[in-house]
């Protein structure tokens, strides 16, 4: 049986999926934690916890190195509400350009005025922008959003640069011929008149859009960011925008600097927030713990290494988190031989400083054998999962 905490709520579409082996239960006696996007940086994660399933992208409200470290493995679902973000910023594009803010406000103002259809009319001009047909549209990250986005531009008539040192081949294959890709991001900003960021955030893409790098675009740039609050200094963006050196900015993060910003128009963390997208990443933030614990297999964590056995048909199965260093996988191996135990099929991957192995055995081992592993230095969490015939 495995105890299932939902530390928000969670889609019923998404719960449907869980069997009969599956109860709800109170953190405390949980063996996993579905999450959407509450803050639980503070918030130290009992040690029965195995595993947490965000149901998003965004990881920075979860503590998820030092989750590492106790053997606890974080999975998010990246790419899940891809289709979401991207209507949101072909959206923002045409936003970017044209003042349909302001005019809808304005005509709100005018409800009362007998004269509104003249005035309309009369006036409508000031409220005239560019269409983005045409335009130079800048991508800072190509994956599973900021593609989708570069190619609706390419679609939208603009011509597009894209910038991203790390794209997988998977979402290179995606991307439009016509998209042209850069080598530095220093090209983005010199080059174009909308820049929308899709990247996660980390300590290298912290604060990356500060005054240094506004002052290398083009003037009157504007700029979009559906990706992390932090990945722009507000203060900074605040100075373009009342110089005029950004000329809009359009963001999905209200916090007490960006709702007071000049020409900003502030979204409230509404990219992914489509009812398909959420259903979508509580299913697969469901679909990944529910592999994790009952197969030890990971896909999409933030924290350890992906490693996919498929399901145990051996007598048993033993995953190990432990620190990725010399030595370990030897040291394990030596366990087994001691008690007899041979390996049927092994599998080991590491990320920074810890690593993940999967191992499937011809016989059980006794909890005599389990305890002898988790006496291993650098050992940090041991599992055992019965075979499925």
């Amino acid at each position: 049986m495995y105890k299932i905490n939902y530390y928000n709520e969670i889609k019923e579409e998404a719960k449907q999926l869980l069997t009969s082996e599956y109860v709800e239960s109170n953190l405390e006696e949980a063996d996993a934690v579905l999450i959407r996007s509450t803050n639980i940086l503070e918030v130290d994660m009992p040690k029965n916890v195995v595993a947490i399933g965000r149901a998003g992208v965004g990881v920075n409200t979860i503590p998820f190195k030092r989750y590492a470290k106790q053997g606890l493995v974080v999975f998010n679902t990246p790419g899940v509400n891809a289709n979401g973000v991207k209507e949101m910023t072909v959206l923002a594009l045409i936003l970017a350009e044209r003042d349909i803010v302001g005019s809808i406000n304005w005509v709100k103002s005018l409800a009362d005025n007998p004269d509104i259809v003249e005035l309309v009319e009369l006036q409508k001009a000031k409220y005239a922008g560019f269409e983005i047909k045409g335009r130079n549209l800048g991508v800072i990250g190509l994956g599973a959003i900021g593609g989708k986005v570069a190619n609706s531009g390419v679609d939208l008539g603009m011509k597009v640069y894209g910038y991203d040192p790390y794209i997988s081949i998977s979402h290179a294959w995606e991307l439009s011929r016509r998209i042209q890709r850069v080598t530095t991001i220093d090209e983005i900003f010199e080059k174009c008149d909308i820049i929308t960021i899709h990247v996660p955030l980390d300590e290298s893409t912290r604060a990356m859009i500060d005054k240094k790098a506004i002052d290398k675009m083009k003037d009157g740039v504007a700029f979009i960011n559906f990706a992390r609050d932090a990945l722009v200094v507000d203060t900074d963006m605040k100075d373009a925008l009342e110089s005029g050196k950004v000329s809009r900015y359009i963001t999905d993060f209200p916090n007490p600097v960006t709702v007071k910003m000049p020409n900003t128009i502030v979204i409230p963390h509404l990219g992914g927030s489509t009812l398909e997208s959420e259903n979508n990443c509580a299913i697969a933030a469901v679909r990944e713990v529910m592999d994790y614990l009952e197969n030890g297999n990971i896909t999409n964590s933030v924290n350890y290494p992906n490693v996919d056995a498929g399901v145990c048909h051996s007598a048993q199965r033993i995953t190990i988190n432990h620190y990725n260093v010399s030595g370990m996988i030897s040291k394990f191996t030596n366990v087994l031989s001691e008690y007899g135990v041979n390996i049927a099929r092994m599998y080991n991957n590491s990320m920074d400083d810890v690593a993940y192995t999967i191992l499937d055995l011809d016989h059980a081992i006794t909890d005599e054998v389990k305890e002898k592993f988790e006496k291993i230095d650098g050992v940090l969490r041991v599992r055992v999962i019965k075979g499925k015939k």
